[in-house]
């Protein structure tokens, strides 16, 4: 393992995130939303590097967490604490679902299943507009403690506790006996499953610890734009949820925190350089794709084992040649 991915580095360089961002950003909304998304990229990493699974269902466990912060508060006040608790649970019974029900396939018809029930979530949440408010969405939704976290950089203070403990309870599964099995469920499932391991359980709670973080994720985004939308649970959701973790890399939970934070960052720019920045954006997705194949994360570890070479090369003792 290179240096850089021990989860010691990979938990300093997002305490690094975390501590840069107040001082290269003017806006606290913006910051925050940076810090949400890479805890969702993270989140989707565990399932597509970790278990292999390329899933389109990862809106909609940001939706319900983003309606569970909406109805509880406005309509039930409750406490803020409970209600991210209540979010974290639906969304890993929900992810838990639609795990269990999508990986009775593989492949192709595996992706097909989950960007059904993305699609099926989408238009319960559009249909039962009483409850999740139609396409106005669920408006007012108010931030934690009242008064005491009302600005944008003291929430994002909390949002930025709440990233550096779920991604530091992330890094412990991925290291953990569960984690590895994982790994070895995605690179051979076959053989995992002789050897006695329950391939279809071990998915599943994949599936469910990804969507309570995604779930989690939502409710503090609701809080942070005062608004549970009906975007929040659209399929386009999903794909830019795979396109931030595709771009970071998929090697190591950190890449998604990079990934997200370069596409938070680039979507800002060129969005005040032209309106059709999409089409930009688009571009840039491309050259990604077409050089990067491992990601933004491969171009580090690169340039690091150039610099690892480097440096244990002038590190070598000079030998003198002596003649006889």
């Amino acid at each position: 393992m290179l240096a850089i991915n021990k989860p010691i580095v990979q938990f300093a360089l997002a305490l690094t995130t975390v501590v840069l961002l107040p001082l290269f950003l003017k806006s606290g909304i913006h910051a925050s939303e940076i810090l949400i998304f890479a805890l969702v990229a993270a989140a989707c990493n565990l399932l597509l590097g970790y278990t292999g699974l390329l899933s389109f269902g990862q809106g909609i466990f940001f939706g319900v967490g983003s309606y569970t912060a909406g109805i509880f508060l406005t309509r039930y006040g409750l406490p803020t604490w409970l209600m991210l608790t209540l979010a974290s649970v639906l969304g890993a019974l929900i992810a838990a679902i639609v795990g269990w029900l999508s990986i009775r396939r593989q492949g192709v018809y595996f992706v097909m299943l989950t960007l059904a029930f993305a699609q099926f979530f989408y238009f319960l949440a559009y249909t039962f507009s009483g409850i999740t408010g139609g396409d106005n969405g669920l408006l007012d939704v108010p931030r934690p403690a009242g008064n005491a976290l009302n600005t944008p950089w003291t929430y994002y203070i909390f949002v930025a506790l709440s990233f550096l403990v779920l991604f530091a309870m992330m890094l412990r599964v991925t290291q953990s006996t569960f984690g590895r099995t994982l790994i070895a469920v995605r690179d051979n499932p076959e053989r995992a499953a002789a050897i006695g391991f329950p391939v279809k359980a071990f998915k599943t709670a994949a599936f469910a610890i990804s969507g309570a973080v995604t779930a989690y994720a939502g409710a503090l985004h609701a809080m942070l734009i005062g608004v549970a939308p009906l975007s929040n649970i659209e399929y386009h959701t999903s794909e830019m949820i795979l396109i931030m973790t595709i771009i970071g890399g998929s090697t190591s939970l950190f890449a998604s925190v990079l990934g997200a934070s370069a596409y938070m960052l680039l979507a800002d720019w060129l969005s005040q350089i032209w309106p059709r920045w999409l089409l930009l954006l688009g571009a840039a997705l491309i050259l990604v794709a077409l050089f990067l194949q491992k990601g933004l994360w491969g171009l580090v570890e690169k340039i690091w084992l150039a610099y690892a070479g480097t440096t244990a090369n002038k590190r070598q003792p000079r030998t003198e040649e002596h003649s006889i």
